[in-house]
């Protein structure tokens, strides 16, 4: 039996229970977890944004050591440190086919599968595939990529969804080019390994936003060049910062329509808005006809960084080894299990960065 934070119904708060595992079947591995990154996503789940079969196993952002597997996995073997992919390709559905891996038809089909039994004997569900917050897991080998050499587990969690994310959002949504103007919205996990990837694409000037002034050294730290207390001038002071025309490229990292609507406004003419955060149903965003002809620009919404992780995470490894990203920056709260409830209260408080689940060390 290993413990787990366990979603009992949408709406009602985690329990940290005992869960027992299968073992390894045909196709899947089990990991001990080294550590599990608190997502804002996890939020979502919890109250319903997202909606997942449950009772459920939380947790999408993780790494650990492999302790077993089943028959037919060779790409990885016992003692391996893995990254964990909540969100695998099928490689055979339309969007795989043509390359869109992040939009893969059977990503989240596992989610619907019972993943393991609590200690009273109720049937868990992985929650989004691959039930990270827990001390052992048990999930498909296309959810387990090997860790990068040279890269700590602890920064390899951060790698399976904040830091692709936030790589995705700048290189391939945006495709922010060496001199453009960045603004971020949200200066969460996520926010903050977007302002590293734009620092890194050479962007500039470089605008950091965000509710909470205490984010600004947070948000300097990462690569922001300037920093913009959230407010009904807020695009107003983005376009003060930008040459009076506004950003070439604004990433919302909320998942609000105000905030949607706002890095909208806060971009120049014919400049891109790319959508991180994920909003309820209830969050609507409007424009009217000639405003979309007028400023010519591009909202475009980005699922996982419209990434690749086997191709990405290679890449993201570089950088980390040459010191240029550093995914250990985006931590600001280091927790056990029992730390998640407090970390959901952080995040819809919004404080801090990323609250990182650091797992006891065990023999192997």
């Amino acid at each position: 039996m290993v413990r787990a934070a366990v979603l009992p119904a949408v709406g009602s708060p985690l329990e940290i229970t005992g869960v027992v595992l299968p073992e390894p079947g045909p196709g899947q591995v089990r990991v001990r977890l080294a550590a599990a990154g608190v997502c804002h996503s996890d939020l979502s789940l919890s109250n319903g944004t997202m909606r997942v079969p449950v009772p459920a196993v939380l947790g999408h952002e993780g790494a650990g050591t492999v302790v077993s597997v089943g028959e037919g996995v060779t790409h990885v073997a016992p003692g391996d440190g893995v990254v964990l992919n909540w969100a695998p390709s099928c490689g055979a559905c339309h969007y795989c086919v043509i390359g869109e891996v992040w939009l893969c038809a059977d990503a989240l089909t596992g989610a619907g599968r019972v993943h393991a039994v609590a200690e009273d004997g109720r049937e868990l569900h992985p929650g989004l595939n691959v039930a990270a917050f827990a001390e052992e897991t048990v999930v498909p080998a296309t959810c387990v990529l090997p860790a990068p050499d040279g890269v700590s587990l602890e920064d390899a969690a951060l790698l399976g969804c904040a830091v692709l994310t936030g790589w995705g959002a700048v290189h391939h949504s945006a495709r922010v080019g060496e001199g453009e103007s960045v603004v971020v919205f949200g200066v969460g996990g996520v926010g903050l390994a977007t302002l590293q990837a734009a620092r890194i694409a050479g962007a500039g000037p470089i605008v950091a936003v965000d509710v909470s002034p205490e984010k600004e050294a947070l948000a300097r730290a990462a690569g922001a060049t300037d920093f913009v207390l959230a407010s009904g001038t807020t695009a107003k002071d983005v376009r003060r910062l930008t040459g009076g025309r506004g950003a070439d490229v604004a990433v919302e990292c909320v998942g609000r329509a105000a905030t949607i609507r706002t890095a909208w406004d806060s971009t120049r003419r014919g400049g891109r808005t790319t959508v991180v955060g994920i909003g309820g149903k209830d969050q609507e965003v409007t424009f009217h006809a000639l405003e979309l002809f007028h400023w010519g620009r591009t909202l475009s919404g980005c699922v996982y960084g419209n990434s690749d992780p086997a191709r990405d995470l290679p890449v993201l490894a570089e950088h980390i080894r040459a010191g240029r990203l550093d995914p250990g920056a985006l931590v600001t709260e280091r927790i056990t299990l029992d730390g998640i409830p407090g970390a959901f209260d952080n995040m819809l408080a919004g404080k801090g960065g990323r609250a990182l689940v650091v797992f006891p060390r065990q023999e192997a």
